[in-house]
């Protein structure tokens, strides 16, 4: 059986051989392997050979030389490389049926994970998978027909019978009214966020079932090298746009402690679940500008908080490794499978919540704390902007993301939120505090430490940016 040697491109062989001459320590590697790392710019190895290798400055001239040979990053020309060294092999060695379907599966393969074809087919995926799909279809088409169904059909008759059956005013409002638990909690949890969550869950099992997602995970790996994570946090990433709570729990599964915080953070600050997410797109869907201002203030966001955050938290930096599966069509039967499974482990989780916080808000009121609290943000509405009625939606928010998120589109559909207001009000509320859900998971995963320290930063950073946006809107003349 002859053995296949992975040979580069000529620039590459000859820097490699350089880098080899310039070494003087055993590393437990070759020489050669460790040119490659060296090429590849592997952190670890640099900062060990900057301590003790005597030509550690000729060694970066040798990589620096050779990166302006290429276009694209040589670690993106060497993983290329080895794999159709690694399909030259297979080739070789298996024979089977079917080889044109293999060709334009490799042809996908290297179009979904080239910088130049993968980030224009991202976007593609990100303006029909989510925003058309989940934003336009799901809480735009769905939301409004169930939503008009509960407000004909469902609230009016049990706000009557309630008042047949039930004699006190104050159980009355338990169950019905404006904050009943039918009325108010299950019309939440079953018109606003139950389309917009069953279509992101749809549209994540359809990318998972294709073998999509490992090749995004690929595509981004550089950038997020960027903000302290590595190409396979896109995984839990992707998922928090579902649910924030389920992909902090899959956080455990990057590879170092430093990159599981950094991923928690960024799920607590700058992701939204799918029904926050779904609403906001439907809310702003109608003016792109303002959408515009919306996302990109998120993506900054996202970025300069991971950014600051690598460079401050102490740990080592994730390798990345990653079994890439095959691109296939998505079966219907695994898509629905793992739709309805996921449904099912949401749905239970939220409808409780939901309930449990239309009582609180319930107990809030007959006691008098929940009007205590609102009118203690009042004046930071004001300070924000924002009308003083905003104030109940930032205390639903803290019950739920998506409880806040459907509390802005009611202020919406009253015509009490519009233009600016909205944006404001929509990069504020992305930002806030965890849900409770999300909060106790972070305790759970990252300890009460960890979690307290997120929350003191986020809480303030989320008015304070709320406040920028709106100082810098009004400054500008910018309305919608």
């Amino acid at each position: 059986m002859s053995i296949n040697k992975v040979k580069y491109p000529e620039q590459i062989e000859k820097a490699i051989s350089e880098i080899e001459k310039l070494l003087t320590i055993d590393y437990k590697l070759t020489k050669r392997s460790v040119a490659l790392l060296l090429l590849q710019k592997d952190e670890a190895l640099l900062r060990e050979i900057a301590q003790k290798e005597p030509s550690y400055e000729k060694i970066l001239e040798v990589i620096t030389e050779t990166e302006k040979h290429f276009t694209e990053p040589i670690s993106y020309i060497i993983a290329s490389v080895r794999q159709e060294t690694a399909f030259k092999v297979e080739r070789e060695a298996l024979k089977e049926e079917g080889s044109e379907k293999a060709s334009i599966t490799e042809i996908l393969h290297k179009l979904t994970v080239n910088p130049i074809t993968g980030i224009p087919i991202m976007l593609l995926i990100l303006y029909y998978g989510v925003y058309k799909f989940v934003g336009v279809f799901g809480a735009g088409t769905l939301v409004d027909l169930i939503e008009t169904f509960f407000e004909k059909n469902i609230n009016p008759v049990v706000n009557q019978v309630t008042a047949q059956v039930i004699p006190w005013k104050v159980l009355q409002d338990l169950i019905a009214n404006d904050y009943g638990i039918i009325t108010l909690g299950i019309r939440y949890a079953v018109a606003i966020v139950l389309p917009v969550v069953t279509t992101f869950f749809l549209m994540f099992s359809i990318l998972e079932d294709s073998g999509y997602l490992p090749r995004l995970s690929l595509l981004v790996d550089r950038a997020f090298k960027a903000i302290g994570l590595s190409g396979r946090a896109v995984i839990p990433m992707v998922l928090g746009f579902g649910c924030d709570t389920m992909a902090t729990m899959v956080t455990r599964t990057l590879e170092t402690n430093r990159e599981r915080i950094i991923a928690t953070l960024l799920l607590a600050l700058a992701i939204p679940c799918s029904a926050q997410l779904g609403v906001i797109l439907g809310l702003l869907s109608n003016n792109p500008g303002a959408l515009l201002i919306w996302s990109g203030f998120m993506i900054f966001v996202f970025l300069l908080v991971g950014f600051l955050t690598a460079q401050l938290l102490p740990g080592k930096r994730a390798g990345f490794y990653m079994e890439i599966p095959p691109l296939r069509i998505p079966k219907v039967k695994n898509v629905l499978t793992k739709t309805y499974v996921r449904m099912k482990w949401y749905f239970i989780e939220i409808l409780p919540l939901f309930i449990l916080a239309s009582v609180l808000i319930w107990l809030g009121k007959l006691t008098g704390l929940f009007d205590l609290i609102i009118r203690a943000l009042e004046p930071v509405m004001l300070w924000l902007g924002l009308p003083k009625e905003a104030a109940q939606v930032f205390l639903f928010g803290f019950f739920r993301r998506d409880y806040g998120a459907a509390g802005m589109f009611d202020l919406y559909q009253r015509g009490i939120l519009a233009g600016r207001q909205l944006v404001v009000a929509a990069i504020t509320l992305t930002l806030f505090i965890p849900c409770i859900a999300q909060f106790s998971m972070m305790l759970k995963e990252r300890g009460t430490k960890v979690t307290l320290a997120m929350t003191a930063f986020i809480f303030p950073f989320a008015f304070l940016m709320g406040y920028l946006v709106n100082f810098l809107l009004t400054a500008l003349g910018v309305n919608f």
